[in-house]
């Protein structure tokens, strides 16, 4: 399924933004800046995040009605999971919810892409 190619390059997008948030902290830390464990596990779990939606994203253009239906899950909640935790006053400095604000917006965008009615249609509720 064509689609599966720009939810695959989303999620890549996702996926990259990720890594590049958590080599921030990682950089930031080996250079004695100030980062939490909170800067540490958010950009860990938004990374394994991306990396098991992408394994999914696969799955479901293989055919996987499971897996499409998590892809779908997962591109609704995480982005509001990101920016409503992130907007938590005191918890994570403005570049830092900067960067994860882009993050949301990635998987975000894939949220369009596989609740798109093409999508929908190629795995219909089994009864």
């Amino acid at each position: 399924m064509e689609s599966f190619g720009k939810v695959k390059i989303l999620v890549a997008a996702y996926g990259g933004l990720s890594a590049a948030v958590l080599a921030t902290v990682a950089v930031l830390a080996i250079g004695d800046q100030a980062v939490t464990s909170f800067m540490w596990g958010r950009s860990a779990g938004v990374l394994a995040s991306a990396a098991v939606t992408y394994w999914l994203t696969v799955l479901a253009a293989r055919g996987a009605r499971w897996a499409y239906l998590r892809v779908r899950v997962i591109s609704i909640v995480m982005p509001v999971a990101i920016v409503a935790v992130d907007m938590i006053p005191g918890i994570c400095p403005t570049w830092f919810a900067l960067m994860q604000a882009a993050c949301a917006l990635a998987i975000a965008a894939v949220a369009f892409v596989v609740n798109g009615s093409g999508l929908r249609a190629a795995f219909p509720k089994e009864r």
